[in-house]
């Protein structure tokens, strides 16, 4: 059954909605320069301690750190098991970081107009350890994470053809273009989907009736605990 991770959660009413809603993972900001949501970390770990209470939701640390020190201060301090790595951290890095037993890595792809610049490292990747992709556009002015563009259906493929682990797909994804996707669902490395804009209302804040419209769009059926990927 395919993942539906919400990214962005500010509060402990963000968590209880979507742990209520039945998602399987929650995206907490946290060492994610100048990102909108992104909270200090004392915060972090308190919503990432609520989220692991909820069965069957697992919190994912988000984050743009790419300083080892500072990126393994950050995990040892909101207690993530999942850290989702945005921005251009080297593989080496990925390899250390996956030394800790029971991490979960998710190592984003960026792409932009058809092309995705960190295509020739994905081998590297993955022999580092990287347990799910994430394929996410990459904004005109270079920012990264929750850019609300769309990655592409081709560009998606072109860029999932060239790996070998799981990947989840973000960029854009609504409830309303689910059937525009289908190629991608398809795809026998497709895990799931990663939302923030789609998620939330005219006030940014999350909002249960659009996450229960993701939940049935992209992932039918009941909803079960998220698993770590096999390796």
């Amino acid at each position: 059954m395919a993942l539906v991770k919400i990214c962005g959660v500010e509060s402990a009413r963000d968590v209880d909605l979507l742990r209520d809603c039945g998602v399987d993972l929650v995206g907490v900001w946290c060492g994610v320069a100048g990102g909108p949501r992104d909270l200090p970390v004392g915060r972090a770990a308190a919503l990432v301690a609520r989220a692991a209470a909820a069965p069957g939701c697992r919190p994912v640390l988000v984050t743009t750190l790419a300083d080892e020190r500072r990126l393994r201060d950050v995990v040892a301090r909101t207690g993530a098991r999942w850290v989702q790595l945005h921005g251009w951290q080297p593989p080496a890095l990925v390899r250390r970081l996956k030394a800790e037993p029971g991490l979960t890595v998710v190592k984003v792809l960026h792409v932009r107009e058809g092309s995705c610049p960190e295509q020739r490292l994905v081998p590297a990747y993955e022999r580092a350890g990287t347990d799910l992709f994430l394929l996410d556009a990459l904004a005109p002015d270079g920012r990264v994470g929750s850019t609300g563009s769309p990655v592409g259906v081709a560009a998606a493929l072109a860029v999932a053809d060239r790996c070998t682990r799981p990947f989840l797909l973000a960029g854009g994804i609504s409830a309303a273009n689910r059937a525009a996707h289908d190629a991608v669902v398809a795809h026998p490395l497709y895990r799931g989907v990663d939302v923030d804009g789609a998620a939330r209302d005219d006030r940014g804040r999350l909002d249960a009736r659009r996450v229960g419209e993701l939940l049935r769009a992209w992932r039918p059926g009941p909803a079960r605990p998220a698993a770590a990927p096999a390796r």
